[in-house]
């Protein structure tokens, strides 16, 4: 009998060893594409739980390609653990293909209780085709494009209704994809910008010799805000019916959004690449800023969340004397910022475009002399951002910019989920930015408490006293760090 149970144990020990020499045995890592594994290899994971706040996104953590349902778990699994959101797009003329690669992941992370998130873009591209029927009519009945947008030729802002329907159908198709799939869409977000109605540049001159919009437009030769507002509520409409509708009639909790959309003050304080400054045009001087007058467009869309672009064009260089030169990028991203933060409702989440690297545009005087923005007051913004209502950020960059990029941005995204109570139900305490270099502060007030941040652009080091409330909190000199506070 001794024996007998000796040799099951031998068995039993054999067994054993031979179980967890299998499931201790290394899987095969998959061979991710180049821009993932850029992405994982310049990440880590997350320190401090990210809960159910929105996660971080980055151009590169996009279009994994083809993968099958367990591989696009493990890709889903290993962004999630580093607070990242995996993208997929659709694409107009690749439906069935494209279905193939975003299904699986769609799955995954349905599978993992995150968002399904989708690049629209592609889809909403382009109301103004080459067909004659959308260009603009002169008096004589000639078609004729505005040339003012560089590459983009655009046409008559009234003359594209019939592609709404084309443009509507593609987002249709892929949502109701989706939907047989039992799948939601959770976050999806488009960069639709120079095409459909507009109003800068040479847009306001070519709608005054063309027929069809002095017919549409009232007082369209002498007052350009009636100009800008039915250019800005037809623009709204279109991207409400062929986009946000389509998407919030089949899932209602859907984050649905475009780029550079956001509430806001009534003026705006940055220019595309594609944009200009028109002489006449109302705007508010700054230095040699002219922060021009900007439509109400936001609520009309329907969307859900905000999109503020943030990013540190080069003629922003120009438009200032401040020194040290870093606070020319400062103050006036911060300024954008500051819109979005004070005037988007605290029920809309606020997902900004970011940037860290000069985005070089003009003409040769607007890139003369410009210094890069330092990576520590990038990294400081980053921070206010989140402590004036940012919810969390979107990285666009270049294919040659995307190391850098991700290793400024994933950082302070990681260290601030320490902060997630506040992140979350904290309410900022202020938006203004100081007009000259010095002290800068922001913070989120929860309850009796307040999560504070100082930045400064002078050699001042004495502590600096704000309100909050009835409370006055002194606010030490302590570079590179948030302190919580409490007051009465």
């Amino acid at each position: 009998m001794r024996n007998f149970l000796l040799s099951c144990l031998a068995v039993g020990a054999l067994w054993t060893a031979a179980t967890l020499g299998y499931g201790q045995t290394k899987q095969p890592v998959p061979k991710w594409p180049e821009h993932i594994q850029l992405v994982l290899d310049n990440t880590k994971p997350l320190k401090f739980d990210r809960g159910r706040r929105l996660p971080l996104y980055l151009w590169p953590a996009m279009n994994p390609g083809r993968l099958d349902e367990a591989t696009a778990e493990v890709l889903v699994r290993e962004l999630d653990r580093r607070g990242i959101g995996l993208i997929c797009s659709w694409r107009p003329d690749e439906r069935e293909q494209c279905l193939t690669e975003c299904l699986p992941v769609a799955r995954a992370q349905k599978k993992c209780g995150l968002r399904i998130n989708i690049n629209a873009n592609a889809c909403l591209y382009s109301f103004f085709d080459n067909d004659k029927k959308t260009a603009h009519i002169d008096a004589n009945g000639e078609p004729f494009r505005d040339k003012s947008f560089g590459k983009k030729n655009m046409g008559c802002p009234f003359a594209i209704e019939h592609r709404r329907k084309i443009i509507r159908e593609r987002i249709e198709w892929y949502a109701d994809a989706y939907a047989r799939e039992g799948l939601t869409c959770d976050f999806v977000f488009a960069d639709w910008e120079i095409d459909g109605p507009l109003e800068w540049n040479g847009a306001w001159e070519a709608s005054k010799k063309c027929r069809r919009c002095r017919k549409n437009i009232p007082d369209i030769d002498s007052n350009f805000l009636q100009f800008q507002k039915v250019i800005r509520d037809l623009r709204s409409d279109i991207q409400n019916d062929v986009y946000a509708e389509p998407l919030l009639s089949r899932f209602p909790d859907v984050l649905v959004g475009n780029y550079a959309l956001y509430p806001h003050d009534g003026f705006r304080y940055w220019y595309d690449y594609f944009e200009k400054y028109v002489p006449g045009q109302p705007a508010v001087v700054d230095q040699k800023a002219h922060y021009r007058h900007w439509a109400n467009d936001f609520e009309a869309t329907g969307y859900t969340f905000a999109m503020p672009t943030v990013y540190p064009w080069s003629w922003t260089w120009q438009w200032y004397d401040f020194e040290p030169g870093d606070y020319r990028w400062f103050y006036n991203m911060l300024k954008v910022a500051g819109n979005a933060g004070r005037h988007t409702p605290h029920n809309i989440p606020i997902i900004s475009f970011v940037h860290w690297h000069t985005v070089m545009v003009g003409q040769k005087e607007d890139r003369a002399g410009v210094q890069q923005f330092s990576e520590r007051n990038y990294q400081e913004l980053l921070w206010h951002m989140l402590l004036r209502g940012h919810d969390t950020f979107f990285l666009w960059c270049a294919k040659r910019e995307r190391v850098k990029e991700v290793q400024l941005l994933h950082p302070v995204w990681a260290a601030a989920q320490q902060y997630g109570e506040f992140l979350k139900n904290g309410v900022p305490i202020c938006f203004d930015v100081p007009r000259q270099p010095g002290p800068v502060i922001s913070g989120l007030r929860l309850g009796n408490r307040v999560l504070v941040r100082r930045t400064d652009f002078t050699d001042q080091t004495e502590p600096v006293e704000i309100k909050i409330g009835a409370a006055t909190l002194t606010i030490p000199y302590e570079p590179g760090k948030c302190r919580i506070f409490s007051h009465e």
